[in-house]
């Protein structure tokens, strides 16, 4: 299967066409190197390996050495420029367009123009000195020239000024009727233009040269020529694809940082070639792909950027891509169903991911419904399917954290921060006066059981409790106990709340699961952030709805906090939300908008706003950075939109038709023959032009005006660069 989003589709077009396209992507790893693909035989040219008849046949290209196939390929993958241009703009290949949109007159229509114009004015000049229109234009000169200067040097000298401004003034009168001027400067501009560009992109180097990439030079200059002689073997061979090259470049930046592990870099290279530095897993590539990827660029494409006036001349046709430096700011997407929020937006971005941390670049969860298409299962490190007794791997209620004050502020705000008119710290504290004392006396904090008996106020297990922080001497944590005991039934005690919704997980359904005791299964927690990791977590949403909108602000809350206290902050963590609803707070949103400074982010999808509470909408546009909305939103979710996204100073044409009323009875004869002839009466056009402020995408364009299959998209770099709303034409 073919590993690129476009390889295979290029390869049969090829195949029907009888040419040889230039790839337009990183070959997939094959088992064996593939076979090279014939050549159809061109018509008239000799057959293979005969000499042709008398010489070369004229017009036939010479057959090259050898059909293009994965080492090829993979090769010019290297070597095809990349030129970030914006944030989102897809690099791999990108020719850039002019900064405005050309005149509409062709250039072969202007120097056609320029041509007859010149020779109307040549024309009318050789008339006039030759007399054949009379001697009209001498007058002044005759007039205002003295008698006394009749053949004599000044006679001479003003004959011929007369003659220049003669002919200056056809000059200019036929050179504004020819616009030569714009013509001149279009000659004149468009070389320039051209020469800029190829200075700011210079061509791709040369197969072999100094600064091929496929000969590794940045290893050559290090010394290490032995070590690079074997990458570019395995790519010769076809046993290198996109993720090896990114993986070992990935290593080797982290020898620039740290020169002691040149050594073992060298080694690894040298036994192992393209598999060294292999991702803990052991896994190359994933199984399958389903969008188009330049791990070389860190980008995935989601697809095309319209060609119309409602985008910015730069951007129309350029392809659109996503990458950390804009996911870094996280990115909220809002459609109905059915418009592909999870096959063209979340598996992209995931599965882009994923072949990061393949690469060593990033870690990587998703979250999701069971059943949900993100990719098989051999495509990720850690499966964890909440309520299924077949998973191997367990989720960490408490986010692999050992502090209690911790852990009971991630539970409150997955247990009760969705309710209205709820203090989250107050029931913080509630839960911390009982994690805390749980884990003095047990070493581990209490099970989903455990925890509702104790939230519950079950006499015998407080009892048990005491006793045991008796017995051990943990006077401190008795009075922790104690304060539980009185706050219990108290006015607005959060206790029966947490205990109601600790029931939601206490479900034989979820038995064995959350466990503490490592019994059951392998527990993940989000504290493995530093790792290279490809998790995926599968929640019961068709029979555990109120369960699973829990867990999934749980997780939203472990991972904001889990992603800024890492050590190491090398790796881009991410998290993905294929369905947000009811998952958002006002600590969340907040932990989403200091991810930004934290080499992390987050993917919001949501079909509506309406799933999001009213006093966090706005806080949630401003937290985030990327902006998508699907074709088919309601129009009180684009004016959120339309909010966020704001204005801009347009040109507005307002035209005025005014009827003519003539005077003079010809004209009024004239117009009343054209008004019989046209059945309109005849009018005159006043064009006024003025800048006013309008929205970039209004609620109503929004919702009534964005094709199926299109979406329309705001992106923000981490380092504050800004893309305007973008009209998209989505693949997938």
């Amino acid at each position: 299967m073919d590993t690129d989003g476009t390889h295979g589709s290029t390869h049969d077009a090829t195949r029907r066409a009888g040419q040889v396209p230039k790839p337009a992507g990183p070959p997939p790893l094959p088992p064996v190197p593939l076979p090279p693909v014939p050549l159809p035989p061109v018509p008239g040219a000799p057959a293979a390996g005969g000499p042709p008849p008398g010489g070369p046949a004229a017009g036939v290209p010479p057959r090259p050495a050898h059909a293009p196939g994965p080492a090829t390929a993979f090769a010019d993958w290297l070597r095809t420029p990349r030129r970030p241009e914006g944030p989102g703009v897809w690099a791999y290949g990108h020719v850039p367009r002019p900064a405005e949109e050309p005149e509409p007159t062709p250039t072969r229509q202007l120097v056609s123009g320029a041509l007859i114009s010149l020779l109307a004015g040549l024309l009318l000049w050789s008339l006039l000195w030759n007399g054949y229109l009379g001697g009209f234009w001498l007058w002044p000169l005759y007039m205002f020239t003295p008698d006394s200067w009749a053949n004599r040097l000044p006679s001479v000298v003003a004959s011929y000024v007369w003659y220049a401004l003669v002919a200056g003034t056809l000059l200019y009168g036929f050179g504004r009727l020819g616009r030569w001027a714009e013509l001149g400067r279009r000659v004149v501009r468009g070389p320039a233009e051209r020469a800029a560009v190829r200075a700011r992109h210079p061509e791709p180097p040369a197969p072999g040269g100094p600064a091929d990439p496929a000969e590794w030079p940045q290893l050559r200059a290090a010394g290490l020529d032995a070590a690079a002689d074997r990458l570019r073997a395995d790519a010769a061979a076809g046993r290198m694809n996109d993720v090896d090259a990114a993986r070992i470049r990935r290593a080797w930046d982290s020898v620039l940082a740290d020169p002691a592990r040149r050594a073992a870099f060298a080694d690894a290279v040298h036994d192992r070639g393209a598999g060294a530095c292999v991702h803990p897993s052991g896994a190359r590539d994933l199984p399958v792909r389903a969008a188009r990827h330049d791990l070389l660029a860190r980008q995935v494409r989601l697809g095309t950027v319209e060609d119309g006036p409602r985008n910015p001349y730069p951007r129309r046709g350029t392809g659109l891509a996503l990458d950390p430096a804009v996911l870094g700011t996280s990115l909220l997407a809002v459609g109905p169903p059915g418009t592909g929020k999870t096959s063209r937006l979340v598996r992209p971005v995931v599965e882009s991911l994923a072949l990061q941390a393949l690469a060593g670049q990033a870690a990587v969860v998703a979250v999701c419904a069971a059943g949900t298409p993100l990719g098989p299962d051999e495509a990720y490190d850690v499966v964890v399917r909440i309520g299924d007794p077949a998973t191997a791997h367990d989720l960490d209620l408490y986010g692999g954290t050992t502090d209690p004050d911790e852990a009971a502020t991630l539970l409150a705000e997955a247990f009760v921060g969705d309710v209205p008119g709820t203090d989250v710290r107050r029931a913080a504290t509630a839960l911390a006066q009982l994690l805390g004392p749980f884990r003095t006396a047990h070493g581990r904090f209490p099970g989903v059981p455990e925890l509702r008996e104790l939230l519950d106020g079950v006499p015998a297990a407080l009892d048990a409790l005491r006793h045991a922080l008796h017995t051990a001497g943990e006077d401190g944590m008795l009075r922790e106990l104690d304060a539980r005991a009185r706050q219990a039934g108290a006015h607005g005690d959060p206790g029966p709340l947490l205990a109601d919704r600790t029931a939601l997980l206490d479900r034989p359904a979820f038995h064995g699961f959350f466990d503490t005791t490592g019994r059951h299964g392998r527990p993940f927690s989000l504290r493995s952030l530093e790792h290279p990791v490809r998790v995926r977590v599968d929640l019961p949403e068709r029979g555990h709805a109120d369960a699973s909108r829990m867990l999934a602000r749980l997780l939203l809350a472990q991972f904001a906090a889990g992603a800024t206290a890492r050590a190491d902050r090398s790796l881009f963590a991410f998290l993905a939300l294929d369905d947000a609803a009811h998952t958002l707070t006002r600590e969340t949103v907040r932990g989403v908008q200091r991810l930004r400074s934290a080499n992390a982010g987050v993917l919001l999808a949501l079909r509506s706003l309406d799933d999001v509470p009213e006093e966090l909408r706005t806080p949630l546009f401003g937290a985030v950075g990327c902006r998508l909305a699907f074709s088919g939103i309601t129009t009180w979710d684009g004016r959120r939109f339309a909010e966020a996204w704001g204005t801009e100073w347009v040109e507005a044409r307002d035209v005025t038709s005014r009827t003519v009323f003539a005077d003079q009875p010809l004209t009024r004869a004239v117009h009343a023959f054209r008004k019989l002839v046209t059945g309109k009466a005849v009018t005159t056009d006043a064009v006024t032009v003025r800048q006013v402020e309008r929205e970039r995408w209004s609620a109503s364009e929004l919702a009534h005006a964005v094709p199926p299959g299109h979406a329309v998209l705001s992106l923000t770099s981490v380092r504050g660069e800004r893309a305007a709303p973008l009209l998209v034409r989505l693949e997938g």
